[in-house]
């Protein structure tokens, strides 16, 4: 048996999240129902980020066990007839046997995406969260540098999280949060003169809903409802009603993991 790497990239918009759940479509049910049909064998991937319903990937990672002589770099042109057009793996590789892509140390980046003015743009609704009022990303910055290192997040977790519900650690560290914005369609001849405001964080981990708890949080400051030291004020808290609102699920992609080893 050989264990192989895939990486995946994948709309999320129409599955119910990666981990498979009775009688609905998510990315690890496809993935394991295309697996199957390429080699013949029962095949269940595990993955390493269990993204939620309607969340997207550019670089989520999973692992599976076969006894299929296909070379290990073909899986991505092996398996692209078996799988629905909003599902690719994009590289695939043999790792070792006991390799395991959540019991490695990894550094995993995200994005969240809104799209800012009058009018939604209907191209972008389901890959970013609208918002009407185009936030000051200045003070959104500023309030990030508050969540930059190694810190308790538990005001930015969804408190159903299995983590925190089994008395599990909230700790963890955000290497970077950088923020951008976007001026799209200056000329009205071409439709809404919107604004993408895009939030990428890097870390060595994340709890569940905390990117997007993050996201929501920022933009509270980004459009003048919150003073950025209420960040920090929130994350000592220890405390998720303290924080700002989750954003949608959709403005979020899930860009890549690193493994250290």
């Amino acid at each position: 048996m050989r264990r192989i790497k895939l990486t995946i990239a994948y709309d999320g918009t129409n599955y119910c999240g990666f981990q498979v759940q009775p009688e609905l479509p998510t990315i690890e049910g496809e993935l394991n129902r295309a697996l199957g049909e390429l080699t013949g064998e029962h095949i269940e991937v595990i993955g390493a980020s269990r993204t939620d319903s309607g969340v997207h990937a550019y670089g989520n990672v999973a692992v599976f066990d076969t006894a299929s002589s296909i070379p290990a770099d073909r899986f991505p042109l092996a398996i692209v007839s078996f799988l629905p057009e909003d599902i690719r793996v994009v590289e695939s590789e043999e790792v070792p046997a006991e390799w395991h892509p959540r019991k490695c140390d990894c550094i995993k980046t995200y994005e969240y995406s809104f799209d800012c003015g009058r009018v939604e743009d209907p191209k972008q609704r389901l890959y970013t969260s609208f918002s009407r009022r185009v936030p000051d990303i200045g003070p959104m910055r500023e309030a990030a540098a508050h969540l930059i290192g190694e810190h308790d997040f538990t005001s930015f977790a969804n408190p159903s999280s299995q983590i925190l519900k089994e008395g599990g650690s909230a700790v963890r560290n955000i290497y970077s949060i950088e923020i951008a914005s976007q001026l799209r369609n200056e000329s009205e001849s071409f439709g809404p003169a919107n604004t993408n405001v895009i939030i990428r964080i890097t870390g060595n981990g994340f709890l569940y809903n905390m990117v997007r708890i993050i996201a929501g949080t920022l933009m509270n400051v980004g459009t003048g409802l919150w003073e950025p030291e209420r960040v920090k004020t929130a994350l000592d808290a220890h405390d998720r009603t303290k924080a700002g609102p989750t954003a949608e699920a959709r403005g979020l992609t899930l860009v890549g993991i690193n493994y250290n080893t």
